[in-house]
């Protein structure tokens, strides 16, 4: 299974971004989403460090709590 993570761009240099979710923060490669404006507080889901498609806020926020229910066993 693959699974992406949402992350919010803090900042960016050339084709990397440094993103955060809950805490952590990573170098993204943007070499991917060539051609998509992006800047800092957008979202992006990454996958194996690379940004793969741009999301909004909520699609994170659902995204994440997914992930939890899926950690729980499914209980919310």
């Amino acid at each position: 299974m693959c699974l992406g993570v949402p992350m919010k761009i803090e900042t960016i240099n050339g084709g990397v971004a440094r993103c955060q979710a809950r805490g952590i923060f990573r170098e993204v490669n943007l070499m991917l989403m060539a051609g998509t404006a992006l800047g800092p507080g957008d979202f992006v889901m990454v996958h194996v460090g690379y940004a793969i498609q741009k999301i909004g806020q909520a699609d994170a926020r659902t995204s994440w709590e997914l992930h939890d229910q899926m950690t729980r066993g499914g209980n919310a």
